[in-house]
């Protein structure tokens, strides 16, 4: 048993569409954004060391990188449906798990299996890199419908997924690089946007600040 399969399954977050049922004018597939995800974590990783805090650097990538891995076991669920219980929310985690340890098991040499134990777990955890993760994936998602919003998608969702992404953020504010996304960047993305509504998102995104 080698790794072969898991180096085939790579390719299946390709085919992963993110947002499923919804009007997009870019796609974007879990690979592509597991890659921004850990870019953005890397970002974060650096301004949380500017600050004179301690990063884990194995930890963060490893969270990053493989935080959407097991999607090719359900695939993307929508956010809505995801959440819509709790009892809903614990039953796709179990099944999420239990798929996750039989690949893991069957397809991953033994000498490896605790490192991609690891690896493939939940990273968003309450350690400073799990919490940079949770952040990482929100901003990502942020920028994903802003992107649409900024084309004129008329899907009233992306709307809703910028307003929760930002909501999502600002529960992380009291970390350095929070703050420095919210006073820094998340102006100048806002400057940037061209779209027709782009009042109703300048007054979200205060809206959301402000609370």
């Amino acid at each position: 048993m080698g790794m072969h399969e898991y180096l085939k399954s790579l390719s299946d977050l390709e085919m992963i569409n993110r947002a499923p049922g919804y009007f997009k004018f870019e796609e974007h597939n879990v690979a592509a954004h597991s890659f921004k995800v850990t870019q953005a974590a890397q970002m974060l990783g650096d301004i949380e060391e500017q600050a004179g805090n301690e990063i884990n650097w194995r930890s963060l990538y490893e969270k990053a990188l493989n935080h959407d891995y097991t999607e090719r076991f359900i695939g993307d669920i929508k956010t809505p449906v995801k959440y819509a219980t709790p009892e809903l929310r614990t039953m796709l985690a179990k099944v999420d798990r239990s798929l996750t340890e039989n690949f893991i098991q069957s397809e991953i040499p033994a000498e490896f299996r605790a490192a991609y134990d690891r690896r493939l777990g939940e990273g968003k955890d309450e350690s400073l890199e799990g919490q940079i993760l949770s952040v990482a994936d929100k901003i990502d998602l942020m920028y994903e419908s802003f992107e649409e919003i900024q084309k004129g998608n008329p899907e009233p969702v992306y709307m809703d997924i910028y307003r929760s992404s930002l909501e999502a953020i600002m529960d992380f504010s009291n970390l350095a690089s929070v703050q420095y996304f919210l006073k820094k960047i998340l102006p100048e993305l806002l400057k940037d946007n061209v779209a027709t509504n782009s009042q109703q998102l300048a007054i979200i995104t205060t809206q959301i600040i402000q609370r």
